[in-house]
């Protein structure tokens, strides 16, 4: 074979070989990142579920304050 093309087979391996090494190490890190940005995801979708259980708490307490409140006027005046 001539050098020329021997040597122009070298030089198309050698971008072929480049460019999928390229190609799989571009997705593996497209791979970590999701990985990263669905743990992400998954702490503030917990968070948001712990805030709704706040907020029902904190609403439940406010509806118990209101109603002692309540019972502590009603003793205050049957008190005068």
């Amino acid at each position: 074979m001539e050098p020329e093309i021997i040597s122009a087979v070298v030089a198309f391996a050698g971008s072929l070989a480049g460019t999928l090494a390229g190609i799989v190490t571009s997705a593996k890190l497209t791979d970590y990142r999701l990985k990263e940005l669905e743990k992400r995801v998954d702490k503030h979708n917990t968070l948001v579920e712990r805030m709704y259980g706040l907020e029902d708490r904190m609403n439940l307490n406010e509806e118990k304050l209101k109603a002692a409140d309540k019972r502590l006027s009603f003793l205050e005046e049957e008190k005068k």
